[in-house]
């Protein structure tokens, strides 16, 4: 009787546990969640919070729409499928609210066991606000099939995306049509990003496609493609951010090369307004150094082309054979009226070619961007590593007496935090405790 009763209570609670598994998502939404595992596919169209207790895994092309919100609490970890490609797009009008910890960061990563995961593994993070991009017809983030962005709003608020980190992702879905790490498009200010690490993508590891969205403490380690690139007019700033190449791991694509920094003003070379005029301030940049494998493409700590008007200051680019390239006609015009501004920066181990120029190939150009760079009113330097004095390992620091801890400078510049230091770090090494420079090897 006893045994009988048992029996009894087991099939009771078997079946409340399958009537609450079946009951959550009487909206259809398509989250699934069973004994601790979710599944995450198809559209997210009403509010709905992702909490730590359940690991989920991307399936597909997850999309948040409707004006709809996704909440991720602290710890939570997210698993992009590699078979279909697992990718989340935040579409607009609608907002994710991760907002993660540094002893409880957010997790993506691949779905792929401990040691044999690989750049690529999944699509990544698209976040698609209203705010101003420089394309005449609507555009679609590259890669994302229904990833419409842009407006009129430069205030816009996608919602927050704070110590997160982005492992293994950017999925190459077409030549030259790659989603990349956190990919923004025409991302307003109203968002808040920060915190944010992105390693070993099979692309860029931030891209912003317009916008104006502002962001700071931003960790681009070991990716194949550009660390930070900007494109079709983000004007947005970003202060804080380590970038870091392996020099195993570089563009294959034909004509590809691996940046630091990689800018445009749009793909044509255009004057279309708004131009591309983002502020980098506080960057540290370790390129893959001069010991590269055959056939490596490693390109510039900073491409600055296609009618770019990116300015960085108070930062550091070594490592790369070429440190900062001005390409191109406009590019050249930009530097020479100020609207370029690199200033308080310092670049190690591209010697002669710490600042070059390259006209356009129909014509030949007066100006020289050595002498350009080299001008004492912009206070740059060139350092060795030694003088440097930055640490050989992650996250690169300045060691004791290093030059880096003094010489910045915000003349000129609002919307800062006002600090001593060159680079992404002065004495307080901000990626304690949220970061992962092993992310291959971890247990998740």
């Amino acid at each position: 009787m006893k045994d009988a009763r048992k029996l009894g209570l087991l099939f009771y609670l078997l079946l409340v546990v399958t009537f609450t598994a079946c009951t959550e998502d009487e909206d259809d939404s398509p989250l699934v969640v069973t004994k601790g595992q979710g599944v995450l596919q198809g559209t997210i169209t009403a509010n709905r919070t992702l909490d730590a207790d359940t690991v989920y895994t991307l399936k597909g092309f997850v999309y948040v729409d409707n004006n709809a919100t996704l909440t991720i609490e602290p710890g939570t970890l997210i698993k992009g499928e590699k078979s279909s490609q697992g990718t989340l797009i935040v579409k607009r009008g609608a907002k994710i609210m991760a907002q993660g910890t540094a002893e409880k960061p957010i997790v993506f990563t691949s779905n792929q066991p401990k040691g044999q995961r690989a750049p690529g593994d999944w699509g990544g993070v698209v976040i698609l606000g209203r705010a101003k991009q420089n394309q005449t017809s609507e555009p679609v983030v590259e890669g994302g099939p229904d990833a419409y962005y842009g407006g009129t709003n430069d205030l816009d608020n996608s919602g927050v995306f704070s110590y997160v980190r982005i492992e293994f992702a950017g999925y190459p879905l077409q030549p030259n049509k790659e989603l990349n790490g956190l990919t923004m498009g025409a991302v307003g200010s109203g968002t808040k990003i920060d915190h944010v690490q992105v390693s070993f993508g099979g692309d860029d590891a931030f891209e912003w496609f317009g916008g104006t969205v502002n962001a700071t403490h931003l960790v681009a380690y070991k990716n194949t493609d550009d660390m930070f690139d900007t494109d079709f007019g983000y004007s947005g700033r970003v202060q804080f951010a380590l970038g870091v190449s392996d020099p195993n791991l570089w563009d294959v694509a034909s004509g590809g090369a691996s940046n630091g920094f990689e800018s445009d003003n749009d793909g044509s070379g255009s004057t279309l307004t708004p131009l591309t005029t983002g502020i980098f301030s506080n960057v540290t940049i370790i390129g893959p150094g001069t010991n590269l494998p055959s056939g490596a493409q490693f390109g510039q700590g900073a491409h600055l082309k296609k009618g770019t008007s990116l300015s960085i200051r108070n930062s550091i680019i070594t490592g790369f054979a070429k440190g900062i390239t001005l390409d191109g006609g406009l590019v050249e015009g930009y530097a020479q009226n100020n609207s370029i501004k690199i200033m308080n920066t310092v670049v190690s181990g591209a010697g002669a070619n710490t600042a070059v120029n390259k006209a356009s190939s129909s014509s030949t150009s007066a100006f020289n961007a050595s002498e350009w760079f080299a001008n004492s009113s912009y206070n740059n330097g060139i350092k060795t590593s030694a003088e440097l004095g930055l640490a050989t390992t992650a996250p690169y620091m300045p060691t004791a007496g290093s030059m880096a801890l003094t010489g910045a400078s915000f003349t000129g510049l609002t919307g800062f935090e006002n600090v001593t230091h060159l680079g992404a770090f002065g004495t307080t090494n901000w990626t304690t405790g949220w970061t992962n420079w092993d992310p291959q090897n971890t247990d998740y």
